[in-house]
């Protein structure tokens, strides 16, 4: 949560900072802008805007982005590179630098990432260290078709009705499903695939018949993935819980008509899964939902993924009703930077839910929650997707097969959750709560409900000033607190598209630099006023 605001106003900042001087007009990015439209406008080139504003993307322009607008007709030099694309057919040496991603340097060099894999040895592409000494084949040489070390050969006969596809330089998994509409565990299961980040240029790919089940090519270890989504474990209706920080206030929950109790584990390698929390929430007469997060350097290049799913599985045989794999891992908070990735995640996805239903098949398994944000312009991939750009490449990845619920947050509304427009600060989807719903749902096709695991409003009543970073909600009342969190279990509830809505949160105190208390339902006095709204949605307990 503080992650998102902190990036939000962090990007303003340094593009206030950095804006050139020589500029004749400064224009704020709308919401529907792209480069293209911008610069019909202003009667100016694509070209010209993005150099006067050292836009390397032109995809990647956000809400609230201050553009310098150059004169019509004014030549803008971009700066110079120090690094040229090499001739055809020729090799140079790079040293890798700080940020840089192995994408990136394709980019650079208008070469594929398999070719660098091939020509440096690189069996993990996530997988690079700053003074690192790469050797970058000539810019347009086909390269070899031979499979990189741990790469999957598909296997020769292609089962009778699917199409044999040969990736081409540039390709990736998800992207490969979307272009015959299948999804991308279906291709994982045809072809065997153990890493579905590994393809090399040349590979032949089965491709199945969309909505048909393929069957799954022998592997050498690992679990295949599923051929067809699996249905939702704990497929029950619409139910209400809350984030607490010490559970020291369950008949106040029960009031308000939650059954489900949420607390958040820092898990690291070799950790061991504990029964108390489990065993408190029962006595107390509450489902329990874990949302387990590590620290992004223990996973960095896909280290201790089976570690991590071993835990996960045990916390589900100990008796937990529902886990969330991580949390908000389109931020370099959560995720290591530079390795930002959906089909990354789905990959410790995947092993979660396999290992979580080995052990407790009843345990509702959710996928983690991206940070609700749109500061990739500001920041770049390598250390923030923008999380409708991140939640439409899970889908692609297969993230479907291996979730009964997909993870949601939303916590920075100002405005009726009821309202699909009049946000003063913009028309960003993130700022409405119906927005939120219709991105994620719609991502997925409808194939799975939605988990809120984080939603709640801030309130500074009771409290005094917000710090500025959170002065949006300055204006948020005690009573509009009580009634939007009403009104959003009521919309959630009433729709059909979300199976639980975890209110963020119900007892946190801190009131700072982030300041958690101004979300919780129960206020600096002691009193509960959402309890009261919750509850007539839901009924009290």
């Amino acid at each position: 949560m503080k992650k998102l605001l902190m990036a939000l106003v962090a990007a303003s900042l340094l593009l206030t900072a950095v804006a050139p001087v020589f500029a004749d007009t400064i224009y704020i990015v709308q919401p529907g802008d792209n480069l293209f439209r911008i610069s019909l406008k202003f009667n100016v080139s694509v070209s010209a805007l993005m150099a006067a504003n050292g836009i390397t993307n032109p995809n990647l322009i956000f809400v609230g982005q201050r553009l310098v607008i150059p004169s019509p007709g004014t030549v803008v030099t971009p700066p110079a590179t120090t690094t040229s694309p090499p001739p055809s057919g020729s090799t140079t040496t790079y040293v890798v630098q700080r940020g840089d991603t192995l994408y990136l340097i394709s980019l650079r060099f208008n070469v594929s990432i398999s070719a660098l894999m091939a020509a440096n040895g690189i069996t993990n592409p996530n997988l690079i260290f700053v003074g690192q000494r790469l050797t970058i084949p000539g810019a347009g040489a086909p390269p070899t078709a031979t499979p990189p070390p741990g790469a999957t050969p598909a296997p020769t006969t292609p089962p009778s009705g699917s199409t044999v596809y040969i990736v081409q330089p540039g390709d990736v998994l998800w992207r490969i499903a979307l272009k015959f509409g299948v999804s991308a565990s279906a291709i994982i299961a045809a072809n065997g695939l153990t890493n579905p980040n590994l393809l090399f240029v040349g590979q032949r790919l089965i491709i199945p018949v969309p909505g048909a089940a393929p069957t799954p090519a022998p592997t050498q270890g690992g679990t295949p993935a599923p051929t067809t989504v699996p249905p939702p474990s704990g497929s029950g209706g619409f139910e209400l819980g809350g984030q607490v920080n010490t559970f020291s206030a369950p008949d106040k929950m029960k009031q308000a008509g939650m059954v489900w109790v949420k607390h958040q584990i820092r898990w690291s390698p070799g950790a061991v899964a504990s029964v108390g929390d489990i065993n408190d929430a029962h006595a107390k007469g509450f489902k329990v939902l874990f949302s387990v997060v590590g620290h992004p350097e223990d996973i960095s290049g896909g280290r201790n993924f089976d570690n991590f799913a071993n835990y996960v599985g045990e916390l589900a045989r100990l008796g937990a009703d529902a886990i969330e794999v991580w949390n908000e891992m389109n931020l370099d908070r959560e995720w290591p930077a530079g390795q930002i990735n959906p089909t990354t995640y789905v990959d410790l996805l995947r092993r979660s839910y396999n290992a979580i239903k080995a052990k407790n098949a009843n345990t509702l398994v959710i996928s983690g929650a991206p940070s609700p944000t749109g500061a990739e312009g500001a920041f770049g991939l390598d250390r923030v997707w923008n999380d409708d750009r991140y939640i439409k490449g899970m889908a692609a990845a297969g993230a479907a097969s291996y979730a009964d619920c997909i993870g949601v947050h939303y916590n920075e509304g100002i405005i009726s959750p009821k309202q699909t427009t009049g946000d003063p600060r913009d028309n960003y989807f993130t700022r409405y709560y119906q927005g939120m719903v219709s991105t994620y749902y719609n991502a997925f096709g409808g194939q799975r409900r939605l988990c809120f695991t984080e939603l709640g409003y801030l309130s500074p009543e009771g409290y005094g000033p917000l710090p500025s970073l959170f002065g949006w909600a300055g204006d948020t009342s005690i009573a509009e607190h009580a009634q939007w969190l009403g009104e959003a279990a009521s919309l959630a509830k009433s729709s059909g598209l979300v199976r639980l809505l975890i209110v963020f949160n119900v007892d946190f105190t801190v009131y700072g630099d982030d300041p958690q208390a101004g979300y919780a339902i129960i206020r600096a006095d002691g009193a509960c006023p959402a309890c009261a709204t919750l509850g007539a949605v839901v009924g009290s307990r």
